[in-house]
């Protein structure tokens, strides 16, 4: 039996022009939170990754499933120790706990949608990250000390988010 629907939760249109999409800066790449765990009850998060050439995250893995759609440029994944280019228009799917990262390798910007499920992989960057203006803001210019607080304050964290780095 499917349950009764819910009046509470409401349609979301994601659209990352709205000025009121939130812009999260992290390790150089700008993150725009579409959808949030919040509006689909933890469902799943919708996040739109602006990548600059080079750009990219750690090697890490969670206990939850990560889904990319390649929108402009390429990206290499390494996934469980093997690499794969991933071109514009193709989507991949990393499974829950295996160990991976990606980097832009196009030489020029790259953007990919990113679906996580269940949710709470937008939270953690919100926690960690700084808050940008937009798309095409500058990451901020942070010292030593403040680059050293954000990896300890990501590391401190990752656990609650499910995540561990490699």
């Amino acid at each position: 039996m499917i349950p009764a629907d819910d009046p509470s939760r409401s349609l979301t249109v994601a659209n990352p022009d709205d000025p009121s999409t939130t812009y999260i800066s992290l390790v150089g790449n700008t993150y725009a939170m579409l959808i949030t765990g919040e509006q689909t009850a933890g469902r799943y998060c919708l996040i739109d990754m602006r990548v600059p050439d080079g750009g990219g995250p750690p090697p890490h893995r969670h206990d939850f499933e990560e889904m990319f759609t390649i929108l402009e440029g390429e990206i290499e994944f390494t996934f469980r120790g093997e690499k794969h280019t991933v071109h514009a228009g193709s989507t991949i799917n990393v499974p829950a706990n295996a160990p991976h990262n990606f980097r832009n390798v196009s030489g020029a910007p790259a953007r990919m949608l990113c679906m996580c499920t269940p949710a709470g992989q937008d939270e953690y960057f919100m926690r960690i990250g700084d808050a940008v203006a937009g798309k095409d803001a500058p990451p901020p210019q942070l010292s030593q000390d403040e680059l050293a607080a954000r990896r300890r304050l990501a590391a401190e964290l990752a656990e609650t988010y499910r995540s561990e780095f490699l």
